[in-house]
C-alpha cells in the first residue's frame, strides 16, 4: 500500500511529460503552418511582412485588429487574401453614413411557409425568418468603420465582444473562428464618426500601414499590371485555426513576463494607479503625467500577454519572453492611451509616449 502514492506520482509525471511533448509537437506544426501561410499571402501581397505577422498574431490570439492607412495600401486585399489562405468564409461590410445596425447583424423577413412549416408555397401561411447579415462569417472586413454613426458601429462591436447576435429575442451564435479587421483612413476625417475610446478598446491591435519601399512598389506595379493575377491557395483550415488558437491560450507564461506587461501598462496611468510588489511597478514618469490624460486599463495587460504568447507560438517557442511583450507594446497601447493638450502642443503622439516608456525614461 505504501508504494501506491509513489506509483500515482510517477503516472502523473508521465502524463505531464506526454502532454508537454504533444504541445511541443503542435508548436512545431504551428510554426510550419505559419510559414506556409506567409508564403501564400506573399504570393499576393508584396512586402508588409511585419503587418502580416501582427495580423496573424491577432488571429491566433483570438483578438480583433484595426488597420489604419491611406487608400491604396492593399488593406482590403490583405484581409481577403488572409481569408483565402485560411479557407475561411469572408465578408466585407462597406460602412456608410446610412448603414443601419440590421444591415450588419441581419433582420427578420416575412416569407411564405409550406404545409410542413418550412419555407415555400403550399398554404402554410406566412411567418418570420431571420436573414443573417454579413457579420455571420469567419473573417469580417469592416471597411472604413468610422464612416458610419455610433449606433451602427456599436452593433458590430457588440458582436465582436459577445460573439453572438440578438434579434427579436433570439440569440444567434457566430461561428468560430470569428475575426474582425476594421479599416480607417487617417487623412480624410470630414463626415466621419471617430470610434470612442471604450469601443477602440475592443480591438486587440491597432496597426498603421506605411507606404511600400521603392523596390516593393516596383514589384507591386509589375505584378498588378500584368495579365495574370496571383491568388493564395489554402494553407490552413478552420479546424486547424481553432486548434492553434487553443494552443496559444495554453502556453505558460513566466511571472517576470506577466510583471513586465503589467508594469508597462501601469506606468501609462497619469494618476499612478496600479502599484506593484516591488514598490516601483506603478510609479508614473513625469512625462506621462504631463502628456497623457488617461492611461491603459487591464485589458491592455491581457492583450500584451496574449500577443506575446502568440508571437512565441508562431516562432515555435514554448514560452514568451519579455522582448515579446516589448514588441507588442505599440500596437496594443497606441489606441488605449489618450494624450493631453500639452502633448498636442508639443507634437507628442501616443507612440512617442510608449517608446519613451520602453526606453525606460523617467
Amino acid at each position: 500500500m505504501a508504494d501506491a502514492p509513489v506509483s500515482s506520482s510517477l503516472d502523473a509525471a508521465g502524463e505531464d511529460h506526454a502532454l508537454a511533448d504533444r504541445q511541443l509537437e503542435t508548436l512545431d506544426e504551428l510554426a510550419g503552418a505559419y510559414d506556409r501561410l506567409r508564403a501564400e499571402i506573399g504570393r499576393v501581397i508584396v512586402g508588409q511582412e511585419e503587418i502580416i505577422q501582427r495580423v496573424c498574431t491577432g488571429l491566433f490570439a483570438r483578438g480583433h485588429v484595426l488597420l489604419v492607412g491611406v487608400p491604396g495600401l492593399a488593406k482590403t486585399l490583405l484581409v481577403r487574401t488572409l481569408a483565402s489562405a485560411l479557407s475561411l468564409e469572408f465578408s466585407r461590410i462597406q460602412f456608410t453614413p446610412d448603414l443601419m445596425p440590421s444591415d450588419i447583424t441581419g433582420t427578420e423577413i416575412i416569407q411564405e411557409q409550406g404545409r410542413n412549416g418550412g419555407p415555400g408555397e403550399g398554404g402554410g401561411g406566412r411567418g418570420f425568418r431571420f436573414a443573417q447579415g454579413p457579420v455571420f462569417a469567419n473573417v469580417v472586413l469592416a471597411d472604413e468603420i468610422n464612416r458610419t454613426p455610433p449606433k451602427t458601429q456599436a452593433a458590430l462591436l457588440e458582436a465582436m465582444q459577445e460573439r453572438h447576435v440578438t434579434a427579436a429575442g433570439e440569440t444567434y451564435d457566430l461561428e468560430a473562428p470569428f475575426f474582425v479587421l476594421a479599416t480607417q483612413n487617417p487623412i480624410e476625417q470630414e463626415g466621419t464618426y471617430p470610434l470612442p475610446e471604450a469601443q477602440l478598446d475592443r480591438f486587440m491591435l491597432n496597426l498603421w500601414l506605411d507606404y511600400p519601399s521603392f523596390d516593393d512598389e516596383v514589384q507591386v506595379v509589375r505584378q498588378t499590371t500584368a495579365g495574370h493575377e496571383a491568388e493564395a491557395e489554402p494553407a490552413l483550415g478552420p479546424e486547424e485555426v481553432l486548434r492553434y488558437q487553443q494552443l496559444v491560450r495554453q502556453i505558460p507564461v513566466p511571472d517576470n513576463v506577466i510583471q513586465a506587461a503589467v508594469r508597462l501598462v501601469s506606468r501609462t496611468r497619469p494618476d499612478g494607479g496600479g502599484g506593484g510588489a516591488d514598490g516601483n511597478a506603478g510609479e508614473t514618469p513625469d512625462f506621462v503625467s504631463e502628456y497623457l490624460s488617461y492611461g491603459a486599463g487591464p485589458r491592455a495587460s491581457q492583450y500584451l500577454i496574449l500577443g506575446a504568447k502568440a508571437r512565441a507560438a508562431l516562432d515555435g517557442r514554448a514560452a514568451p519572453l519579455v522582448e515579446d511583450v516589448r514588441r507588442m507594446a505599440v500596437p496594443v497601447l497606441r489606441h488605449r492611451i489618450v494624450t493631453s493638450f500639452n502633448a498636442e502642443a508639443d507634437g507628442i503622439t501616443p507612440v512617442d509616449v510608449v517608446e519613451r516608456l520602453l526606453n525606460g525614461e523617467a
